[in-house]
């Protein structure tokens, strides 16, 4: 054999290996909103371990808002246009119904632990997963919260009867539960809410703590409710199903074993560092603490919780799915203090 077919050989080989290890790397888009923040810190997590694991040849690249607006992910998802994002079912309740169970108001979550187990039980549901199956989506994990309350402005509500005509932003059942005290929800996406704030569109908003923080509501907020406690939010990071059938083995292996340890970090986060620095922000910022009674809070529960989750069985029911199926394990999954 000559040198140059000897030399010949040595280069299409190199070039073959070359080609070889790049057609094993894969990069998955990951379109969130806003910044970095508690909300998305296991999103964060999440890309870090699985480029640890796979030696950086599978990786997420993080995009805040610059592949799509926060309420078009699930589209966008849809689409194949990014292969995973993370959203908010209140933003869009037609395009995801069943999941809207988890953000009926009074259903009694205590914590973010117990808001991730009864999360990941839902989305194992087959109705769960035929819903999101709809938009070629597959539920990965939550982003558990914990309980919304209202920052406003102006005079400050003391009673119950004081949310009457009040503008709020409010999602899902928790604009659902403030209506029934007589208050008017607008949904509206987190981005636009210091302005909507601030020109007088709506005089309070609900929010979780990190978020009161991280889209600046604390910084023209004059007044907090402690203890309202109407419900939360559920929002899940999806992946584009038929990439994720695509992942070689090992890269699958390494995305979906890496989900609980980046909940067990989001957690930590939450409960270590946001939650510890709320109590100081609302003191720097002079922001008044209401806090309503018992009494109040039962009167709230009964005008909301049993007629809201009576709506939600019979709207869905009528769309076909197992509606008082999902609600009869969200609450007893809770009874159990599960």
């Amino acid at each position: 054999m000559s040198l140059n077919t000897l030399f010949g050989r040595v280069c299409v080989a190199a070039i073959a290996t070359a080609f070889a290890g790049e057609a094993l790397a894969t990069e998955w888009n990951v379109s969130l909103w806003g910044k970095r923040r508690a909300f998305t810190e296991h999103v964060e997590k999440l890309a870090e371990l699985v480029d640890q694991k796979t030696g950086g040849e599978f990786t997420l690249n993080i995009s805040y808002g610059g592949l799509s607006q926060n309420t078009e992910n699930l589209d966008g998802i849809s689409i194949g246009a990014f292969e995973m994002a993370q959203f908010c079912a209140g933003y869009h309740r037609d395009k995801n119904p069943t999941i809207t169970v988890l953000e009926l108001p009074f259903l009694g979550v205590s914590s973010l632990e117990q808001e991730r187990e009864l999360s990941m039980a839902l989305y194992e549901h087959p109705a769960v997963q035929e819903d999101l199956g709809r938009w070629n989506a597959t539920p990965l994990m939550p982003s558990p919260l914990p309980q919304y309350n209202i920052v406003g402005v102006g005079e400050a509500p003391k009673t119950l009867d004081d949310f009457a005509g009040f503008n709020v932003r409010a999602t899902g059942g928790i604009g659902a539960a403030m209506e029934k005290l007589g208050a008017v929800p607008t949904s509206m996406s987190a981005s636009e809410v210091r302005q909507a704030l601030d020109s007088g569109v709506v005089k309070g908003v609900s929010f979780a703590p990190h978020a009161h923080m991280s889209f600046g509501t604390v910084e023209t907020g004059e007044w907090w409710t402690t203890n309202l406690n109407p419900g939360t939010v559920n929002c899940p990071v999806v992946v584009n199903t038929d990439a994720l059938n695509d992942l070689s083995e090992e890269h699958r292996e390494a995305l979906m074993s890496s989900v609980d340890e980046a909940l067990d970090h989001y957690i930590d986060f939450y409960n270590n560092d946001t939650m510890s620095r709320w109590p100081g922000v609302l003191e720097e910022k002079g922001i008044e603490e209401i806090t309503f009674t018992e009494d109040e809070l039962a009167a709230f529960r009964d005008a909301a919780a049993a007629p809201s989750a009576q709506a939600w069985i019979e709207e869905n029911a009528a769309r076909g799915i197992p509606a008082q199926e999902l609600y009869d394990m969200v609450t007893g999954m809770i009874a159990e203090g599960s």
